[in-house]
């Protein structure tokens, strides 16, 4: 560091140097970089307060080329444009559009500088618009303006480039091969996102990976459980490791609402929703398709919030979500959108319209995707008072034929649910009665995998009975119906073996609203939500007998684990009290219970398809004691370990109570001489050694005299 001088010495060598100090621009004065020469900066204290990281270089800089050539009269209207463009895909800081000009001519020069408030959204746009035809003959051509300067880097020789050691990533299925088989989940509470093992065999949670303000507003994990979504103002993010949780990728997208993976999690969906310019305009939505590996936008759609209205159950500000539903299968090839009178049916391949248009269907209300193969449902409700019926089609891609359809009549509602193989399709369909008063309600059993798809006509015992809860067995031939009028309705099950629906069993007056199969069928929750205060009974539906009745007062939300051994019940937010969660196992003991002040989420995280075939998935099943002894040895020895901790507790609390017990008996003895002399002498402390005598005691409390008048 160099020497430091008063402003005494630095006024007596400017005299000697012949220096007018008064005539000085102290401005221009630079100190070295990284130099100070002793004498601490006012604000220095601020800037240690506010250790504030700030992108380096121009990555938030963009240049935009082959601009029309334009004089000064047409300069503000060809900035507008730009703006305009520009502004859709991030925010334009404050003078951070320039149109360098010709000082001869006046005219701009072909080029113009961008200048965004992250690389994420310059990098957006460059993605976006490099290429954009203004018009014939002005074809954008964009660059991040660092790049620029690294083009002029470039030496005028060639030189090999540097070889770089190979690194292996980090295996990001590594969490299967944990040697106790345990599952995953990870929950929100207060500011804090948790990643955890279910221990159940330890009845306790072991930490996997902890982080405070983690997101803005929810996390999802994606379908096959290889990533964790976050999302931010800025965009997505998704995580993913053993333990770590590195970032792998971010996908820009301001204001980011809703995000949706595809089927195999090859594609992520991204939902905003902006604030319309004036009161009479809808919303504004952006939704992008960003390749999930390279972070790259495939495709995006914009419009207004009535473009996207159409069908779902509904999202921000009325549009439907999700606005895009992906075809059946891993393979992510197809996805598609519902429309006015139509349905989008767009391929992954070149992200275009199948033989570039849409599919033309007077008046449909609603599609859904076969879980497994392309193949969607679609239902249109009756047309011309009645005149036309309603009816339900099959549709197959990419070829668009269609497979099946069946004609309703006086329909009022109608819902699909498929079966999680694709086998067979339930349409429950809401009819009018004669009177057209009242519905009553009935079902079309479509089985897709047999030949001309035959359909079954099913109606309850009591066709007036009002349908509840619906739902599939996973993987297998049976369903169950929560029917009838509460408080108490009815569960009916049934089967499709044998070619024709066939009643299983019918349990009356349960106090259920909501039916959670187990991801392996057999076994099955049935629920009482929010008016039965978390009512839950678990019931084994090969055996058709009740495994465990419980409660899990003011529970919001019941979720099966992957694998279909424990059940999570939690309280969220919408509570005050009781926040938290239960973990059950599937025949409904109670293994532990975690408190959470604030608790918003609880998602396990998904597993990959099992990679053994069914032959052999159906040869462990029958030797399965054979390979259960393994694992029979290891309960056997955690089981003896929770013996050992519980015999060692039991012994601390002896030994804490034995200890307590000897401080009394010290205490009481260093007060013998106290006790003898409050009993008047008496040495004993034995009770039986005294004699209880009620003694009157008179007391004078008070005397006042009295002058009584004469009569």
């Amino acid at each position: 560091m160099a020497e430091v001088m008063s402003m005494e010495d630095i006024r007596t060598e400017a005299s000697r140097l012949d220096i007018d100090l008064s005539v000085v621009d102290w401005n221009s004065v630079w100190v070295p970089p990284g130099e100070d020469f002793g004498i601490k900066s006012d604000d220095e204290d601020l800037h240690e307060d506010n250790s504030l990281e700030f992108d380096a270089g121009f990555g938030n800089v963009i240049v935009v080329d082959n601009l029309p050539v334009v004089p000064k009269e047409k300069f503000e209207k060809l900035e507008g444009v730009i703006r305009k463009i520009y502004s859709q895909i991030g925010v334009i800081k404050e003078n951070g559009l320039w149109m360098p000009v010709e000082e001869d001519t006046g005219k701009t020069r072909g080029y113009c500088f961008i200048e965004y408030n992250t690389p994420q959204e310059a990098e957006l746009a460059k993605e976006k618009t490099n290429g954009y035809k203004l018009d014939r003959a002005h074809i954008f051509a964009v660059n991040v303006f660092d790049e620029i300067e690294k083009f002029m880097r470039v030496p005028d020789e060639w030189a090999p480039p540097e070889t770089k050691p190979y690194t292996s990533g980090e295996n990001l299925q590594h969490w299967l091969t944990d040697e106790k088989g345990r599952d995953q989940f990870v929950i929100r509470a207060g500011s804090d996102t948790e990643v955890l093992w279910n221990d159940a065999r330890q009845v306790k949670t072991d930490p996997v990976y902890k982080r405070p303000f983690w997101t803005e507003s929810f996390v999802q994990w994606s379908p096959l459980g290889t990533y964790l979504a976050t999302v931010h103002r800025q965009g997505a993010a998704v995580w993913g490791g053993a333990s770590t949780f590195n970032r792998l990728m971010r996908y820009a997208h301001p204001q980011v609402k809703l995000i949706d993976f595809s089927p195999g999690e090859k594609y992520l969906v991204t939902y905003s929703s902006h604030e319309p310019s004036t009161p009479h305009d809808s919303h504004r939505v952006v939704l992008n398709v960003f390749d999930v590996r390279t972070g790259k936008v495939m495709r995006d759609f914009k419009g207004s919030a009535d473009e996207f209205a159409f069908g779902g159950t509904g999202g921000f500000t009325g549009v439907s979500w999700p606005v895009f539903r992906w075809g059946g299968g891993k393979e992510d090839k197809y996805f598609a959108r519902l429309g006015k009178n139509v349905i989008s049916v767009y391929e992954t391949e070149t992200f275009s319209l199948i033989d570039k248009k849409s599919i033309k269907v007077e008046n449909v209300m609603d599609f859904s995707w076969s879980p497994t193969d392309p193949i969607f449902a679609l239902f249109v409700p009756e047309q011309g008072g009645g005149n036309q019926p309603a009816r339900v089609s099959l549709f197959q891609i990419p070829s668009k034929e269609e497979l099946r359809q069946k004609n309703l009549f006086s329909v009022s509602d109608c819902k699909m649910y498929w079966q999680s193989d694709g086998e067979y399709l339930a349409v429950k369909v809401d009819r009018y009665t004669k009177t057209k008063k009242s519905t009553y309600t009935g079902f079309e059993l479509f089985r897709i995998k047999e030949r001309d798809i035959p359909i079954e006509v099913f109606e309850l015992e009591n066709k007036n009975d009002k349908i509840i809860a619906f739902a599939w067995e996973p993987k297998g031939h049976r369903f169950a119906v929560i029917h009838g009028d509460n408080p108490k309705p009815d569960v009916s099950f049934y089967s499709m073996k044998g070619g024709k629906v066939s009643k299983l069993a019918t349990l009356k007056q349960k106090q259920a609203n909501a039916l959670f199969w187990s991801p392996g069928g057999r076994f099955i929750i049935l629920a009482g939500m929010k008016g039965f205060n978390g009512q839950l009974e678990f019931y084994n539906v090969d055996e058709l007998e009740t495994m465990a009745t419980a409660e899990h007062f003011m529970a919001t939300d019941i979720e099966w684990d992957p694998t279909g051994r424990y059940v999570a019940t939690s309280v969220t937010s919408v509570h005050e009290m009781e926040n938290g969660f239960n973990i059950w196992s599937f025949n409904g003991k109670l293994l532990y219970r975690i408190s959470k002040d604030h608790f918003f989420q609880f998602l396990w995280r998904p597993r990959p398809p099992s990679f053994l075939s069914p032959e052999k998935e159906e040869e462990i099943s029958k030797n399965l004691k054979k390979y259960s002894k393994k694992y029979d040895v290891q309960d056997q020895d955690i089981s003896l370990l929770l013996s050992e901790q519980d015999r060692e507790k039991r012994k601390q609390l002896k030994e804490e109570w034995e200890r307590w017990v000897n401080e009394w008996k010290t205490h009481h003895n260093q007060e013998k001489t106290e006790r003898q002399i409050l009993r008047d002498g008496e040495a004993s402390d034995v009770e039986e050694e005294y004699e209880a005598k009620e003694v009157e005691v008179e007391e004078l409390l008070d005397v006042s005299e009295v002058v009584v008048p004469d009569a």
